[in-house]
């Protein structure tokens, strides 16, 4: 599947989009390791935390069917500017994907990549919670 595929799929899913209280469809398609595509809309609800974005909906649809290696997101919305996963879903995603290109698009299907690195700096991975783990340098030389 091409980046404009991708892309079109995740366009492919804002009218399923679930949003009466911000109005604000947003589709994600979650490409797998084994080429497998996960479609995901944000949900909206009454009792607003209560909701999921798109991103999260594809990745744990994913995740549910076994599945743990991802290599590219896309992520589209009815907007000017470029959509980009909020800071929850870069989080979540960053649990199995560091490095995950994420296809960031608006409303006519143009779209910018980015890494999810790049998109969350300095990221808390599992990594952060293994003890005696190698870790980085502060700036007064201490580790």
């Amino acid at each position: 599947m091409t980046d404009q595929e991708l892309v079109k799929t995740a366009l492919g899913m804002l009218e399923a989009a679930y949003v009466p209280y911000s109005h604000f469809a947003v589709g994600a398609a979650l490409e797998c390791a084994d080429g497998t595509v996960y479609t995901g809309c944000n949900v909206e609800n009454a009792a607003y935390g209560a909701g999921i974005c798109a991103e999260r909906t594809a990745l744990v649809k994913a995740v549910s069917e076994g599945k743990r290696a991802f290599t590219r997101l896309a992520v589209a919305a009815r907007s000017r500017d470029f959509c980009t996963p909020c800071g929850i879903c870069r989080q979540m995603l960053y649990e199995f994907a560091p490095d995950l290109p994420v296809l960031c698009a608006r409303a006519d299907g143009c779209f910018r990549t980015y890494t999810l690195r790049e998109l969350l700096a300095h990221g808390f991975g599992p990594e952060g919670l293994i003890e005696g783990a190698e870790t980085e340098k502060c700036g007064c030389g201490e580790t």
